[in-house]
């Protein structure tokens, strides 16, 4: 039977089990023989990272010819207007190629989130907004690429789906097993 994890992984974790500089990694939080990462998140952004034992499923969430959508929460400095976020929905041109087009939208509320340690830097004179951006391939650093782009840094970035699963009802540094 294939064992599917879910961990909502904390600000500042590696999304592997070792580390040769001592940092904190998956390790520390999943005591589980035999799951590996299917993806990874970077050290600085949050969220759902599933893990399984199934080399099928791994491929299956992580190769872009599935195309498997994640949704990511991502705050942004300051104020996009419908107009700005249209170039992620066409496909926008990074420096490894065009992105497949994504759907984002902006929020009118932030999403229910926990603190995040360390906070993120606040600018009295800049303000920040929520938005809500879902891809269907995972490059690296795609998502703050991709803000940036459009001329709004991520100050924060969570990802909250990966296909039909979501971060709903799992603290940070907890699992789920399925």
């Amino acid at each position: 039977m294939t064992r599917i994890i879910l961990f909502n992984k904390p600000y500042d974790v590696l999304s592997q089990f070792t580390d040769r500089e001592g940092r904190r990694t998956l390790k520390d939080f999943i005591d589980l023989k035999g799951v590996y990462p299917a993806g990874r998140l970077d050290r600085d952004s949050e969220g759902l990272l599933m893990l399984t034992d199934s080399a099928a499923l791994k491929h299956r969430i992580t190769s872009p010819e599935h195309k498997v959508s994640k949704t990511y929460w991502v705050q942004v400095e300051g104020t996009p207007v419908d107009a700005d976020l249209q170039p992620l929905r066409e496909g926008i041109e990074l420096k490894d190629g065009l992105t497949r087009p994504a759907r984002a939208k902006l929020l009118t509320a932030s999403p229910v989130t926990w603190p995040r340690v360390p906070p993120i830097r606040v600018r009295r004179t800049v303000p920040d907004s929520w938005l809500e951006l879902t891809i269907s391939e995972g490059r690296n650093r795609q998502v703050r690429r991709m803000c940036a782009a459009v001329g709004f840094p991520v100050l924060r970035l969570v990802r909250y789906r990966i296909g039909s699963w979501t971060l709903d009802g799992i603290e940070p540094g907890e699992i789920l097993e399925l």
